[in-house]
This record gives structure tokens, C-alpha cells and sequence, in this order.
């Protein structure tokens, strides 16, 4: 009796994991005393491409070994100089990491009879395994981890094969894969299917993406990424529950994230690690239902990934809004920090910022002021010796500032209103503040589990946000056109019902919801207690691509609500003492219609005209 054994490989385009663009300088020099060198940047491209040279199956008789089943072609072309690597892994029927033959008798799965990888020699087990061969030539692959022998077939990725140096992009460089299977003479009669995944990463150093295990009952954040800054444990599901369309359902706010890596930008949380679930995109504190139960099983929790795009360029007079696809994302560095900034095309048109600002006070500000928007040059910020005294001083919950640079105080009544304060409450640096280890809860208060989190970003007060010492006496419903945004950037504008035509942040919440708030003609402050779905007007701006967060403010020494409600400047004033801005908490949306004291600390994101 003979047995069908089928191998299935995952061919056409592979895709490029961990892709990571380091462009290559060439310099030209003419001798004339009137020409200037000229500079290009040569851009970073690594394809690599699959073909089938033969099937791969083979009909196995009783007891016999067959080598050489199939064989594909994997061809890179890749000029990164710094070489390329190739991983495999087990994928058989579509599970990631599973290195099985599987069976499939009487046209069901039966797994006690599935093949398990080996070294595909005669003996007690049924088993196959996997080589793969450099093609000739001068870019010809070193191959790795004795792939170049029959060799276990992966259940993680493994790195089978590597060129250490850029490849020529014409010629390329090639390696083979093929299979070998030995069934025992006892292995029932029938089709066992197999399949490998191979993926090319470049530099050669990288290391492609891995799912992980779930926990039961638990939301589990993932860093998915190399060099990747940050903690961040697992997240125990709610239990209760309640009858959503005669279904027992649960429901959880996610936790926002406390990851970041330089040059990237976070943009959510992803369900599968390499983001091939396009609809799988959460928003950092989105709100997720679930059937009662769903993740509570064994080995049935959630594992979420973190969703990093790589920088495009800089944000300071960025172009691209016009040309981007509504709900596209990409990445945008600052160029007066370097911080990276996740950036989508959102329902009303234009571009946000979709994370929560970072930008620190330097003691630099005024030298770098023409890349900010409108910058004020006679904004002080907080001068060097100020600045200093806010690292080394400062030792609670408070925001505070230095008269003479070796006393720090808390700032109160109107000197606030000419500073640049930003939340601190230890001896280090912000970017280095309260990164916890493991946090589980959504507190509201400053507690280990939650204060500091990545992005809740930096808070500012109205002078700081709107960059000017003038604030004090911009009165009611007055707009400034400066701002600590980046240049080609600037901040929302608010405003109550007098001037709603003016209210960027209504006029985002409305395209984004789908109508105005009930109340839009008889409240001083309209706002939305849901959306015409009935679900939570809240939730709509925290889902994924909006990612706004619950990150408080801080006001009087003290971080209020972070978990639970946001607090986003506008640039429009409400009074001498106060402005707009936009709240949310629950389900309660004041889409940039109320006020607050301006020195209160606040979150900021910047927009970019989508004209």
C-alpha cells in the first residue's frame, strides 16, 4: 500500500519582515570653484521571491525513505551592505510554528497518526525533515544551523541561511529547499500535508517577528520589535458580564502602551504579530467586547502585539498629507528631539499626530524655535540651569520650575502661565519616569502599575502648548497662531456654540461619529453622550487609528483621572484665564467645547491641513 505524502510551501512575493531603510550615501565632487558637492541617497530595496521547481509530494511505500521531495527556488535581491538572513518555521494548515505532517483520513484530522519532523532515517517513527542547499556563484548564501543536512523542520523561526554582504541587485543570490519523509510500516494509508514558511530579513542581524503564547484569562502586551524600550505584564479579563443581543458578553479597556523604539512610530495594538490581520487594529486604551468565556479557557487569553511603523521623513513641513488614502498611518520623526510619531489621515480630512506629544524642555527651545509653528523667539521656556534644577530637584507629583536655578517651587497662580513645565516626580529624566515593570491596572491615581506610561505622552500648560508668554491676556475666543507644534503643523481649534464652525475638534468628532451632539443648539458646551449605534462616543476616538487616550491632567501637584478621562488643548482661549479643549471620559465626548484653567497640564496632538 502506498502513502501520499504532500509538502505545501508558501510561494510568490514573501514578504520582508523587520524591514529596516538605512539609506546609502554617494558623494560627487566637481573641481570647479563655483559648483558644491552634490549628494544622493541610493534607497533601500530587499525583495525575495519563491519557486516551485517541482511538487512537492511523493508516494511513500511502507517502510521507505525518499529524499529529495520537490524542490523551490528562493531568489533575494537585496543591496542593504549590511548582508540579509533567511529564516524557516513549520506552518502547517495555517498554524504558525506547527513542524507536522498532518494527517488527514477519511477526510478528517487525525492527529495520532500525524508525522512529526526528524532526521528522516529508517526507524521506530514516522518522521520528515527539511534541507536546504546554496545555488553557485558569487553571491551564493552561507547556510546555517546544518540546514545543509536533513535538519528538523523549525517550530520557531530559524535562521537557515545568510549573506553577509550587500548582494548585487541584478544577479541576486539563491538557495534551495527541499524534503525527505520515512513512514513506518505500520502508518495508515492516507494524506499527510506539511508546509513551510520562509521569510527574508534584512539587515542580517535582524530577527523576524514570532507569535507568543496566550495566557488564560489574560491580555498580554508584546513588545514585537528589536530594540525595544519598556516593560509592560499581562492584563487580568474582567469576568462580569452582561446580555448583549441575548449573548453573555465581557467587555475590557485595553492598557496603553509603555513601549518605544526609536525611529518608530506606535500606532495601536495589533491581534496578530505580523499584522497580517488588517482588521485586527486596536487602539491603545480601546475598549474591546468579547462572548463571556472567550479568553478564559486553557491557553486561551489574548496576546496583543505592539504595531510599529518605521519613520518616512520628518514632520517639520511635511507635504504628504494630500496623498495619503483616508485611515492610512505612517511615521514622522521631530527633528528637535527625534522622537518618532505615528501619523494617520482620520475622518475629517487631515492629518493627526495619533500619538500623545513627548517633546521635552531642552534648555534649547529658543535656538530651535523656527521649527516649531509660528514659535514666539521671546518664548523663555525654562532656561539651562532651570532645566537642570527640574532633573536633580524635583521629588513629587508636582509641577515645578526654579527661580534662581537651585531652588525648585511649585508653580501657582500666574507664573505658570509663562513656563514650561511638564509632569515629573522623580530624579530622572521624563523619558525614564515611572516605566513599570508590570502593569495591570487602569488606575486613575499615580501609581506604580500605571504613571508614566509611554503613551500618555508629556503635559503642558496652555502657555507652553500654545508657545507664548502672552496667554495671559488673549481673551475670549481668541486663536493663536503659535504653538509647540512642528513646523506645517499647529494645534486643533476649540470653541462653544458661538463659534462651532471654527471647532477643529468638533469638526473631526463628527466625521468621526457620524452627526452632532444632541444638544448642539441649546448647550454652551455640546457634547456627546453616544453615537447613533448607541455605543460610547468615548470609545469611537480611542479606537484604532484616532488612538486618543485617557491621560488626564495635572493640576494643584497633583495627576487627575489618568485611566479615565483626556484633557487635549486647543488653541483657541476661552478668557484671559482659561481655554478650550477637548475631554472625554465614559461616554461623554466634549469634542474641544470646554474650558479649563490654562495652567493646568494638558495633552496635545497636532494636525496637518489635509488640502
Amino acid at each position: 500500500m502506498q502513502r501520499r505524502i504532500e509538502f505545501g510551501i508558501i510561494g510568490g512575493m514573501i514578504g520582508v519582515v523587520g524591514f529596516c531603510a538605512v539609506g546609502l550615501m554617494s558623494s560627487v565632487s566637481h573641481a570647479e570653484t563655483t559648483s558644491a558637492n552634490a549628494t544622493v541617497t541610493v534607497a533601500e530595496a530587499c525583495t525575495m521571491t519563491a519557486m516551485v521547481d517541482s511538487a512537492h509530494s511523493a508516494m511513500v511505500n511502507p517502510g521507505q525513505y525518499v529524499s529529495e521531495i520537490g524542490q523551490t527556488t528562493l531568489k533575494v535581491i537585496c543591496n542593504d551592505a549590511s548582508g540579509y538572513a533567511i529564516y524557516a518555521v513549520g506552518n502547517a494548515n495555517n498554524e504558525f510554528g506547527n513542524n507536522k505532517l498532518l494527517a488527514s483520513l477519511g477526510g478528517t484530522l487525525s492527529p495520532a497518526y500525524d508525522i512529526a519532523t526528524g532526521t528522516a532515517t529508517s526507524g521506530n517513527t514516522s518522521n520528515w525533515a527539511m534541507k536546504v542547499d546554496a545555488v553557485s556563484g558569487a553571491y551564493a548564501p552561507a547556510i546555517q544551523n546544518s540546514f545543509g543536512s536533513y535538519h528538523d523542520v523549525p517550530a520557531t523561526y530559524t535562521k537557515v541561511a545568510q549573506y553577509a554582504s550587500n548582494t548585487d541587485t541584478s544577479t541576486g543570490s539563491s538557495i534551495t529547499s527541499t524534503y525527505a519523509a520515512f513512514v513506518k510500516s505500520d502508518q495508515p494509508a492516507g494524506s499527510y500535508n506539511g508546509k513551510v514558511k520562509y521569510t527574508m530579513v534584512h539587515p542580517m542581524s535582524e530577527t523576524p517577528l514570532q507569535p507568543q503564547l496566550t495566557q488564560a484569562g489574560k491580555i498580554c502586551y508584546y513588545p514585537n520589535g528589536k530594540n525595544v524600550e519598556g516593560t509592560m505584564g499581562c492584563q487580568t479579563i474582567p469576568t462580569s458580564s452582561s446580555a448583549v443581543d441575548g449573548v453573555s458578553k465581557t467587555s475590557a479597556v485595553l492598557l496603553a502602551s509603555n513601549y518605544s523604539r526609536e525611529g518608530y512610530g506606535f500606532a495601536g495594538w495589533s491581534k496578530t504579530y505580523d499584522y497580517s490581520d488588517l482588521d485586527g487594529f486596536l487602539g491603545p486604551q480601546e475598549y474591546i467586547t468579547y462572548e463571556n468565556g472567550q479568553y478564559s479557557g486553557s491557553n486561551s487569553g489574548l496576546s496583543l502585539y505592539a504595531r510599529w511603523i518605521k519613520s518616512a521623513g520628518n514632520l517639520q513641513g511635511w507635504t504628504g498629507c494630500s496623498s495619503l488614502q483616508s485611515g492610512a498611518v505612517t511615521a514622522l520623526t521631530d527633528q528637535r528631539d527625534n522622537e518618532t510619531y505615528a501619523v494617520a489621515k482620520l475622518a475629517d480630512g487631515n492629518c493627526w499626530m495619533i500619538e500623545n506629544m513627548r517633546l521635552e524642555n531642552t534648555g534649547t527651545d529658543n535656538t530651535i524655535g523656527s521649527l516649531a509653528q509660528g514659535y514666539n523667539a521671546s518664548f523663555a521656556g525654562l532656561a539651562d540651569s532651570e532645566a537642570a534644577s527640574l532633573l536633580t530637584s524635583t521629588t513629587t507629583a508636582n509641577l515645578l520650575y526654579s527661580t534662581d536655578g537651585s531652588t525648585s517651587k511649585t508653580i501657582s497662580g500666574s507664573e505658570q502661565y509663562n513656563r514650561f513645565p511638564r509632569y515629573n516626580n522623580v530624579n530622572t529624566p521624563i523619558s525614564d519616569i515611572d516605566r513599570p515593570s508590570n502593569p495591570t491596572t487602569n488606575s486613575s491615581t499615580n501609581s506604580s502599575t500605571n504613571a508614566g506610561m509611554y503613551s500618555y505622552g508629556n503635559y503642558y500648560t496652555w502657555a507652553a502648548a500654545i508657545a507664548d508668554t502672552t496667554n495671559y491676556t488673549t481673551n475670549n475666543q481668541s486663536v493663536t497662531s503659535t504653538s509647540i507644534c512642528p513646523t506645517g503643523w499647529y494645534l486643533p481649534k476649540g470653541g462653544n456654540k458661538q463659534n462651532t464652525a471654527n471647532n477643529e475638534f468638533l469638526a473631526f468628532t463628527e466625521a468621526l461619529i457620524g452627526a452632532k451632539p444632541a444638544n448642539y443648539d441649546s448647550q454652551t458646551s455640546p457634547y456627546y453622550t453616544g453615537t447613533p449605534e448607541g455605543t460610547d462616543a468615548s470609545n469611537v476616538l480611542r479606537a484604532y487609528p484616532s488612538n486618543f487616550v485617557y491621560s488626564g491632567s495635572v493640576g494643584n501637584g497633583s495627576v487627575y483621572n489618568r485611566g479615565y478621562f483626556g484633557h487635549y488643548w486647543s488653541s483657541t482661549a476661552y478668557s484671559g484665564s482659561n481655554a478650550y479643549y477637548m475631554n472625554f471620559y465614559g461616554s461623554g465626548v466634549y469634542p474641544g467645547t470646554g474650558n479649563n484653567y490654562k495652567y493646568y497640564g494638558g495633552s496635545i496632538r497636532c494636525l496637518a491641513s489635509g488640502a
